[in-house]
This record gives structure tokens, C-alpha cells and sequence, in this order.
């Protein structure tokens, strides 16, 4: 199964929705709390985001070597390779 790291608001419903669609798929996830991190890992993970293609919204999901914004069931099923 493909490595799926959410980087999330933890006071953004749709970060909390997302964490709750992988969890109720049984889909193993790291969940990083952006707002709960330093300025220095803040300006990392925005400069990852960047690198992969996004904006900088939240959440912001890496499904393998994809990117993706949003909240998106069927993006993520895509990226799952699960459709």
C-alpha cells in the first residue's frame, strides 16, 4: 500500500474529515498537525507542499509520490489505485 502522510489544520473540519475517511477505510496515515508545529517545520512542510505541486491549502495529502488538496474520496481512491 502507498505511504499517505495528511498534513492538516487541527481546528479544519475538512482536515478532520479526511483524517476520519482513512481511518473508517482502515487506511494506515500520518497525520501532521501544521498549526502545531514550529516556525521552522511549518516553512518545511510548506516548502514540501510547493515542491509538489500545491498551493498550500489545507489539508494537503502525499499518496505515494502524488499530491493532492482537499478533501477528495474519489481522488484518494484513485491514488490508491483502489478504482
Amino acid at each position: 500500500m502507498k505511504k499517505v502522510t495528511i498534513y492538516a489544520l487541527s481546528t479544519c473540519l475538512w482536515c478532520r474529515k479526511t483524517k476520519k475517511y482513512f481511518e473508517e477505510k482502515k487506511i494506515p496515515f500520518e497525520a501532521i498537525d501544521y498549526d502545531k508545529q514550529d516556525d521552522a517545520r511549518q516553512e518545511e512542510m510548506m516548502e514540501e507542499m510547493r515542491a509538489a505541486g500545491c498551493s498550500g491549502s489545507f489539508p494537503f495529502l502525499k499518496i505515494g509520490s502524488a499530491c493532492l488538496q482537499g478533501y477528495d474520496p474519489e481522488e484518494f481512491e484513485k491514488l490508491l489505485d483502489k478504482k
